[in-house]
C-alpha cells in the first residue's frame, strides 16, 4: 500500500503499550495497537459499523470494540482477515464484556 492509499481514522479509544505514540507525529501506523473502540452516535453509526470495521480489519487491528448505543450492544470483533473479523461476540449493553485478548480485562458497559 502506498502512503497516499492509507486510510486515516481517529478512533474514540486506542489501547497500545505505553510509549507507543510518544513522538510528535500526527499520524501513526497500526502496528502497536491492541484494541480500537468506537462509540456510535446518530451521526457516526453507519461509519462505525461499516467503514471503520473494514479499515481496522485491513490494518490488522487485533480487536475492534463497537459500543453500539442505538442497537444496545457491545460487539467485540477479533481475528482480522481482509475486510472483516473472523469472530464477533455480541453483548447487551449493561453487562460485563470480557476482552480476552487484553489479558482478561472486563469492560462494564453499564455506563452506556
Amino acid at each position: 500500500m502506498r502512503a497516499t492509499d492509507a486510510v486515516r481514522v481517529i478512533p474514540d479509544l486506542v489501547i497500545a503499550p505505553k510509549g507507543s505514540f510518544d513522538d510528535q507525529q500526527e499520524w501513526h501506523g497500526p502496528d502497536p495497537v491492541l484494541l480500537v473502540a468506537e462509540i456510535t452516535s446518530s451521526s457516526t453509526a453507519r461509519r462505525d459499523r461499516v467503514q471503520k470495521i473494514r479499515a481496522y480489519s485491513r490494518a490488522g487491528i487485533p480487536v475492534y470494540l463497537l459500543i453500539d448505543r442505538e442497537a444496545g450492544e457491545a460487539v467485540v470483533c477479533s481475528e482480522p482477515v481482509g475486510d472483516d473479523y473472523t469472530h464477533k461476540f455480541i453483548h447487551k449493553l449493561g453487562t460485563l464484556v470480557p476482552l480476552r485478548a487484553l489479558r482478561g480485562l472486563v469492560l462494564d458497559t453499564g455506563a452506556f
